[in-house]
C-alpha cells in the first residue's frame, strides 16, 4: 500500500501532522511505503489526483484525505483498505 503525503515546504501544519501520521499509519499497515509528494515539485500529478489544499493525502492513487486527517482518521481509513483488500 502507498501513502502519499502532499505538502508544501514551508506548510506549518504540514511539518506539525507529518511524524504523528506517519506513526499511525505504519501500525496500521504493515506493508506501507510512505511518500512526501512536495506539491511545487510535481504539480501536474497533484493537480491530476485532485489535490486543492494542502496537506492532503493520497493512498494507492486516490485522494482520500483532501484536508489534514487526524491520526485516528488515518488509521480507520488504512484498516477498512486493508481488510477490503484480503
Amino acid at each position: 500500500m502507498k501513502l502519499e503525503l502532499f505538502f508544501a515546504a514551508g506548510c506549518a501544519s504540514c511539518d506539525a501532522a507529518r511524524d504523528g501520521l506517519k506513526a499511525a499509519a505504519t501500525q496500521a499497515a504493515s506493508d506501507l511505503v510512505w511518500r512526501d509528494v512536495n506539491v511545487l515539485d510535481e504539480l501536474d500529478y497533484a493537480v491530476e489526483l485532485g489535490v486543492l489544499t494542502l496537506p492532503a493525502i493520497a493512498i494507492d492513487g486516490e485522494l482520500v484525505f483532501s484536508s489534514l486527517p487526524t491520526p485516528q482518521q488515518l488509521r480507520a481509513a488504512l484498516t477498512r483498505r486493508n481488510v477490503t483488500e484480503k
